[in-house]
């Protein structure tokens, strides 16, 4: 058998994905089969009475679609101890944490050997599609990533990030070694306890190893852009420590220092290069092509959530390409960017058919009747019957369904995505937005692309100030009557009020839903508020959420803060220097 660096050099791995794709429906129902028959003792599917049987029809008839909140006592129980088959056939041996960003807190999710074959199987096949448009040579990667505090589980189960979890294992220090990817910085920063440490001592390591760095990575777009945002601020240190050759003191933690110390030695020539580099840079534009000379492209999750992140981090940029990375969740993944030339903003997933069984339920209304855009009315509208992976049609959107070989069994993702088109016989999927992710107060639906659209064209206003929004969020408030909506904004330096009045103004006209802006006529929702915050806002939001046991390179900003987020909604509100209220609808 072909080991994994050979088959990548001779494009087997683009081979297999070809045999894969080419017959996408009969292995989904190999690996449905599969699935069921390894777990077969498992609990959960014996009382629902498929007696055995692995047909995609009866599996349909007997087991329910499901949301987390439905599964969640199962895996109490497995968290509790009870070693027994509840969702799986082997037992769970460890526990992934969610980034909890989104309902405010982590939700537990099993976690087995399959997700880390699958990970590997996915970085696998979007490396060699991306190594086949753009080659890398032997070199390393700069790669933002950290862990997570780990606890233990009543039961004693290890519970983690999912990232954390794939970041722990062999196959991963394998895989990325073949892939000529190994990360510049050593193990002990990747899982070092504090984030600030380990973000200061990647950076240092990555000039180190300036020459060699091939790409830069980190699993969100947010992540990058917030070390960049951070190496503004502490490049003349990082230069010190070169020079020198001694760790800053901001570097505590033990272990850290003694890894450091041994590939950190005094090196002025290349202090005074990257010293000359930044002075020398305007406003920071093309930082990372002028620091890494010989990366060829930023690679990471640049959809979702993560687009308003893009026009920073193309500033930091420069000429470098940005290539989105696949599609997953903390539950699993699902596709694989085989188009790596694609820009984020158009990025497209095809789906891997053997690493789950996957459903697709369509969302559909009538938008013309109603008066609501297509993301509205999917939201809004009636579900019907799921179809197969192979039956969804170009064009239309739907959420996806998962069943995988830990233990989700026809388990609502709440992501709704649209299908571009076919790679062979499976089918190429666009991130369009969270389903449950609303702001809504009457008969107003609003999701997160509506919301990040309106702070782009509040923001062109503030760009003539040579100002940015740094990060952004909202809140709808109820306390009064009528209700509106309150956006927060984190800005890069001081706007004058004249200039956030129109910005305010808007920001509540750049909501287009019907619903929305009929309601603001008749004063069903009140004017939006804007509330300026103070800077830092958006780092305090992100240590609460180290604190809770996420890892930086899986947090998303939470853009809806909402009743279950109360400890964010409370920074939120904390942290306000400057408010102000539409006259657009007055």
């Amino acid at each position: 058998m072909l080991d994994i660096m050979e088959e990548l050099n001779h494009n087997y791995v683009i081979e297999e994905f070809e045999a894969l794709t080419k017959d996408a429906g009969r292995v989904q129902r190999e690996t449905l089969r599969k699935i069921l028959e390894e777990n077969s003792k498992a609990e959960y599917l014996q009382q629902l009475g498929l007696d055995g049987r692995t047909d995609p029809e009866t599996f349909k008839n007997c087991v329910p679609l499901v949301t987390h909140k439905d599964l969640e006592p199962y895996i109490q129980r497995i968290a509790d101890g009870d070693d027994s088959s509840i969702l799986t056939g082997e037992p769970i041996t460890a526990i992934s944490l969610s980034s909890g960003t989104t309902q405010g807190k982590p939700k537990f999710i099993p976690f087995n050997k399959e997700l880390v074959k699958s990970t590997m199987q996915i970085y696998r096949t979007s490396f060699a599609f991306r190594n086949r448009e753009l080659p890398i040579g032997n070199g390393k990667a700069l790669q933002f990533i950290y862990s997570s505090k780990q606890f233990k589980t009543k039961g004693g189960l290890s519970a983690s990030t999912a990232t954390t979890n794939i970041y722990r294992s062999a196959e991963f220090k394998n895989t990325m070694k073949a892939m000529q990817s190994q990360c510049c910085s050593p193990d002990e920063v990747i899982f070092g306890p504090d984030f600030h440490q380990s973000l200061y001592c990647h950076l240092l390591c990555g000039l180190i190893y300036r020459d060699e760095v091939q790409f830069v990575f980190s699993t969100f777009a947010h992540s990058i852009v917030h070390a960049f945002r951070t190496f503004e601020e502490v490049w003349e240190e990082l230069c010190t420590d070169i020079r020198d050759g001694v760790l800053s003191n901001r570097v505590t933690v033990s272990s850290i220092r003694a890894a450091m110390s041994r590939i950190l030695k005094p090196n002025p020539e290349l202090a005074d290069l990257i010293y000359k580099k930044c002075v020398n840079l305007s406003n920071w534009y093309g930082l990372i092509p002028e620091l890494f000379p010989n990366a060829k492209y930023i690679y990471g999750i640049m959809t979702g959530s993560m687009l308003p992140y893009l026009k920073k981090l193309r500033h930091y940029a420069g000429g470098l390409p940005l290539l989105s990375a696949d599609y997953g969740s903390s539950e699993g993944w699902i596709a694989a960017n085989v188009n790596p030339k694609l820009p984020p903003e158009l990025a497209t997933f095809a789906v891997l058919p053997d690493i789950g069984y996957f459903e697709f339920i369509p969302l559909k209304g009538n938008l013309e009747d109603q008066g609501l855009d297509q993301t509205a009315a999917t939201i809004l509208y009636a579900e019907a019957e799921p179809v197969g992976l192979t039956e969804v049609k170009v064009g239309e959107e739907y959420e996806i369904v998962v069943t995988s070989f830990a233990g989700l069994y026809r388990y609502r993702l709440g992501d709704v995505v649209k299908v571009m088109g076919f790679y062979n016989s499976t089918p190429e999927l666009q991130f369009i937005c969270r389903r449950s992710l609303l702001l809504t107060i009457n008969i107003d639906k609003n999701t997160e692309k509506d919301l990040q659209l309106a702070v782009e064209a509040a923001g062109k206003r503030l760009m003539e100030e040579k100002l940015e929004v740094v990060d952004f969020s909202s809140h709808a408030d109820m306390s009064s009557d009528p209700g509106h909506y309150v956006i927060f904004w984190e800005l890069s330096g001081e706007a004058n009020d004249d200039v956030l009045r129109e910005c305010c103004n808007c920001l509540d006209q750049s909501f287009v839903d019907a619903g929305y802006i009929g309601s603001r006529k008749v004063n069903a929702i009140g004017a939006l508020e804007l509330r300026v915050l103070r800077r830092g806002t958006f780092q305090k939001i992100l240590d609460h959420y180290l604190g809770l046991g996420a890892a930086v390179s899986q947090f998303k900003t939470p853009r809806f803060v909402g009743p279950t987020n109360s400890t964010v909604l409370q920074i939120l509100c904390s942290n306000v220097a400057k408010t102000y209220f539409s006259t657009a609808y007055g």
